[in-house]
């Protein structure tokens, strides 16, 4: 184990925190990252974290949800106003605050499913002495 992240050979990172970082990144101006703390080894977990600016006093690599994901795969987040756009377009549905939530959380659940199977094979990230190539490893569904 060292404290040289470039001893990293790949970071494991469960589906569901990549995914939630994307969204509370598209959804709110929370800036939160995968981060992996030292000591560091070959095989290292990211997990999902909401920063102050610790990478610098800590050592922990940050890495931005965006960069998890093929930019060519990954669909658009849904966004509320195209989704009532959407109902209010279709001349066999009647707009209501109800419809609106609940068509907009059913666009989020299919959003979260395309996301899953978006995700990029390895990243680069920042160490202290230059970027680093890793791989990515995807745990749960």
């Amino acid at each position: 184990m060292s404290s040289d992240a470039r001893r990293i050979r790949s970071i494991a990172v469960t589906a569901e925190d990549a995914v939630s970082a994307y969204e509370a990144a598209e959804r709110s101006a929370a800036d939160p990252v995968l981060r992996v703390t030292p000591p560091f080894a070959g095989r290292m977990r990211a997990r999902l974290h909401m920063p102050g600016d610790d990478s610098t006093e800590t050592g922990s690599v940050h890495v931005p949800p965006k960069d998890l994901f093929d930019p060519e795969l990954l669909p658009a987040y849904p966004e509320p106003a195209d989704t009532e756009a959407e109902i209010r377009t279709d001349p066999d549905l009647d707009y209501s605050t109800e419809l609106h939530h609940d068509r907009h959380v059913e666009r989020v659940r299919e959003w979260r499913a395309a996301a899953r199977g978006a995700f990029v094979e390895s990243i680069g990230i920042d160490t202290r002495d230059g970027r680093h190539r890793i791989g990515v490893k995807i745990l749960g569904d």
